[in-house]
């Protein structure tokens, strides 16, 4: 038998080695600084903004949706072209776009399309032509079945995509998002959800990494911190699942007392990190993985705020059978 700490708690395995004790240190520290404004992912703007149009046609009809003003659109543009050489390339480029947008801007009904749906299937019409037709050779591969290195948790937030933000090709992790990038411990009634998820990746998928990232202003673990856990819940799920985390909140008051909430809540932010770490550890199957050196575990922090990734390693040591 052998055990593992992580922040008080404790892990048996059953091998004949034994993890000795587990510390969390930098072991990679990667930020990337600039001096520009933050990017436009994080402003208080729309993210997909259409841009300003090259040209406005002095009779261009702003009512786009009648075959008059459509027909009225595409000879203002004829015009033009004719009468400017040089934006003849553009303007013949425009009014094939022009016309693309009003043949699929109306349902078979003639009601205009849903903004939400139209913009899901503008995205993959772009990634289909970008993408996947660019690289048959990777998809083709694909096609036959998946080999990831990585498992990454990652949190649900909008502004923190892992594939975004890493760059990670299709077929390169297999990910797991959800409220505050939690992992919670082995529970096979409880947490069967995350529980599989992690069983898949190690044992059927032979991920070699286990990646956690946390990231800046985390709505998730504020909530973390602000919950008081005291009598009823406010939220159907929320409180019971953040409250994984409860050992970070605990180290982060204890460290950081007097401390401005924000404060609070980037230690907390990474801290939730190493208690996810510590849970992998009670999966059998992650602490074979690690004994046997065909699985690392590692935390990460994304400042989508300053624009800066950290990544640290989960260290232990195996201690030599002890006889009595």
């Amino acid at each position: 038998m052998s055990t593992a700490s992580i922040n008080g708690w404790c892990f048996t395995s059953s091998t004949k080695s034994s993890l000795r004790r587990a510390t969390f240190r930098p072991s990679v520290s990667a930020k990337f600084n600039s001096s520009v404004a933050p990017p436009t992912l994080i402003r208080n703007e729309p993210v997909f903004a259409a841009p300003a149009p090259f040209f406005t046609p002095t009779n261009w009809s702003e009512d786009m949706a009648d075959t008059k003003s459509y027909e009225e659109a595409v000879e203002a543009l004829k015009k033009l072209m004719s009468e400017k050489g040089e934006l003849k390339t553009v303007a013949a480029a425009k009014v094939g776009q022009i016309t693309a947008e009003l043949a699929t801007g109306s349902s078979s009904d003639g009601k205009p399309a849903d903004p939400s749906v139209e913009r899901l299937k503008q995205g993959f019409i772009h990634f289909k032509r970008e993408k996947y037709e660019k690289n048959p050779a990777l998809y083709g591969e694909l096609a036959k079945g998946q080999a990831p290195k990585y498992m990454i948790v990652a949190c649900s937030d909008s502004r923190v995509c892992p594939s975004h933000v890493l760059d990670i090709q299709p077929g390169e992790a297999f990910v797991v998002r959800n409220v505050a990038n939690m992992v919670p411990p082995f529970d096979q009634q409880k947490y069967a959800g995350f529980g599989s998820a992690v069983e898949y990746a190690v044992l059927h998928l032979k991920v070699s990494e286990i990646v956690v990232i946390g990231h800046s202003a985390c709505g998730g673990i504020k909530g973390l911190m602000t919950f008081p856990f005291e009598g009823p819940n406010s939220t159907d799920f929320i409180e019971d699942w953040v409250k994984i985390g409860l050992p970070a909140k605990k180290k982060t008051i204890t460290e950081n007392q007097g401390e401005p909430l924000g404060v609070q809540c980037s230690f907390c932010e990474k801290e939730a990190v190493n208690v996810s770490l510590g849970n992998l550890l009670t999966y059998p199957f992650v602490r074979d993985g690690l004994v046997n050196k065909t699985l690392s575990l590692k935390g990460g922090y994304y400042d989508f705020v300053k624009g800066s990734f950290e990544l640290w390693s989960l260290q232990y040591s195996l201690s030599s059978p002890l006889s009595v």
